[in-house]
């Protein structure tokens, strides 16, 4: 039987649109490893339905292989370190690479990774060092998309982290999204920021110590990481000093997106790939996947942040194309999936510096605001400040309030009790 006559006309249409993608990413590069050396036509007229097919393609490094046993060492352990990559620095800095011990976002035992970033220059400040954990916006699906290993090229990809190394603080760059790079998995993130932040605290070879003063911050994906952190804290990490949380353009609610995101704009694909991330924290997501999905997935397992926007692009395909199920976002289970990500649930007991683009299309102003509210109502300490912009500008222009309001917590200086706002 061909090709055409086992798909329905939807299918075939789906497919030919699929089939785009399948040439832009051939082209583009983006299979390598077990991926590049498959057949990508098999892959592409029978795919596999194995979960463990569309995971990122493993580096093939040993350091990442926790030692047996793990599961039953203390949150945060350091299982394992070697000097780590500095990206493209303006000061002299000692880069540490730990594998840590964490959980992800069901609980199971996981290994994540971190660089901490170590000025060689003496603290001169009171108390102990200030760390600042940088938490990226990873946003992708493969490894080689991953902080550690971007840091190991030298490129300027983490440039402001150059800000605080400036005032000497110290620098953590935690791999948020996991062993399974969960891209948009909020627990996940939120427990990897923690534990890194555990580990390095509390291991004094590394120059910090467990009262570290210690800031949260992020954009973007990196505001997932940051704002569940600040969120999960409390219960998770009490122990942990840390003194607030600086972040913007947050995706506080994933559902939110299906309006402004899905199939509508290159924006589509990186969408797309958040879905993929989630449900590898969530493999009963997997379930819903029609073939189309699985060629997908099967594809576009191992893509970086700019592959998914030039995909979507090419294909700005909505999620629907990959299920077969009408209304996949009102089966209850996976509302449950949905609110389970939801940022809000409970308040931070930390103070809290949250921005947005008040121009924002793919990832509503309402969001952020509707984060804002339900803090507040819960007692949270929150400043929230609408930047005129959209997502890429207010990336840039929100930089030096926040990284003031970072210096101001680590210094000590007092934060009003209950929260403000302006530009909303």
């Amino acid at each position: 039987m061909g090709f055409g006559a086992r798909l329905s006309r939807a299918g075939r249409v789906a497919a030919a649109r699929i089939t785009h993608v399948l040439v832009a990413v051939l082209m583009m590069g983006a299979l390598d490893g077990a991926a590049a050396q498959a057949n990508p036509l098999d892959q592409f007229l029978t795919p596999s339905r194995d979960p463990a097919g569309i995971l990122p393609t493993p580096l093939g490094d040993p350091f990442y292989t926790p030692r047996p046993g793990f599961e039953d060492e203390p949150l945060g352990t350091i299982l394992a370190s070697r000097p780590g990559g500095t990206g493209a620095t303006l000061f002299p800095v000692i880069a540490t690479e730990l594998l840590i011990r964490s959980t992800d976002a069901k609980g199971r035992p996981v290994p994540v990774v971190a660089t901490l970033l170590m000025p060689t220059a003496p603290w001169t400040g009171p108390g102990p060092r200030p760390l600042v954990s940088l938490n990226a916006a990873i946003d992708s699906l493969g490894h080689k998309c991953a902080p550690s290993y971007i840091l190991k090229q030298q490129s300027d990809d983490l440039w402001t982290s150059q800000i605080s190394l400036f005032k000497g603080f110290a620098v953590l760059v935690p791999d948020h999204q996991g062993p399974r790079q969960a891209y948009a998995a909020g627990r996940m993130a939120g427990h990897a920021v923690l534990d890194a932040v555990r580990g390095v605290v509390n291991a004094p070879w590394l120059g910090l110590r467990p009262d570290t003063p210690t800031v949260l911050t992020g954009y973007s994906g990196g505001a997932i990481a940051s704002g569940w952190a600040a969120q999960l804290a409390p219960q998770y990490a009490p122990e942990l000093n840390i003194v607030g949380a600086a972040f913007g353009g947050v995706p506080a609610d994933f559902a939110m997106l299906i309006g402004s995101m899905n199939g509508r704009n290159a924006a589509s694909g990186v969408f797309l790939a958040a879905t993929l991330g989630l449900a590898r924290e969530y493999p009963e997501m997997l379930s819903l996947m029609n073939d189309n999905g699985w060629r997908m997935a099967q594809l576009g397992k191992d893509l970086c942040f700019t592959a998914e926007g030039a995909l979507g692009a090419v294909a700005p395909l909505p999620v629907q194309t990959f299920t077969d199920a009408p209304m996949p976002t009102e089966i209850p289970w996976i509302k449950e999936i949905l609110a389970e990500n939801k940022l809000g649930a409970t308040a931070p007991t930390v103070p809290i510096f949250l921005y947005h683009g008040v121009n924002e299309f793919w990832i509503p102003f309402a969001g952020a605001a509707n984060l804002y509210d339900d803090w507040c109502a819960k007692g949270a300490r929150v400043r929230f400040e609408g930047y005129l912009g959209e997502h890429v500008v207010v990336g840039l222009s929100g930089i030096p309030a926040a990284h003031a309001w970072i210096e101001d917590r680590v210094t000590g200086k007092p934060v009003a009790e209950g929260c403000s706002s302006s530009g909303r």
